[in-house]
């Protein structure tokens, strides 16, 4: 049998279960004991930085997504968080569900949590 990948982060020492790339790599990562005694690690709870006031605008065009825009302005696709992070949206398809929105986008590197 394989085990998980977080399994393999237990024997490292400060090891995170997310990647660098991920908004959720710099949280605090709890554990809740059951019980029974077992162990539930979980991801505290990020707050958003401020928005940096060099931020950009984009106009959002007919069938462009989040992922879109994380490739367009960081190279990236799995950045599209950075951008939803920077706007009032619950759900990041309001990014882009209207044709015509302008979103906010932060800089590269300046909307680091």
């Amino acid at each position: 049998m394989i085990e998980p990948y977080e399994a393999a982060l237990d024997d490292i020492p400060g090891a995170h279960p997310y990647p660098r790339t991920s908004r959720y790599h710099d949280v605090e990562i709890g554990v809740h004991r059951q019980a029974d005694g077992t162990e539930v690690r979980y991801a505290k709870r990020r707050l958003l930085p401020k928005l940096p006031e060099h931020a950009d605008e984009h106009v959002v065009n007919a069938g462009q997504r989040p992922d879109h825009l994380g490739q367009r302005f960081f190279g990236d696709p799995g950045q599209w968080w950075r951008i939803a992070d920077a706007n009032p949206v619950l759900d990041p398809a309001e990014l882009t569900a209207e044709p015509g929105r302008t979103v906010d986008v932060p800089s590269p590197g300046s909307f680091d949590v």
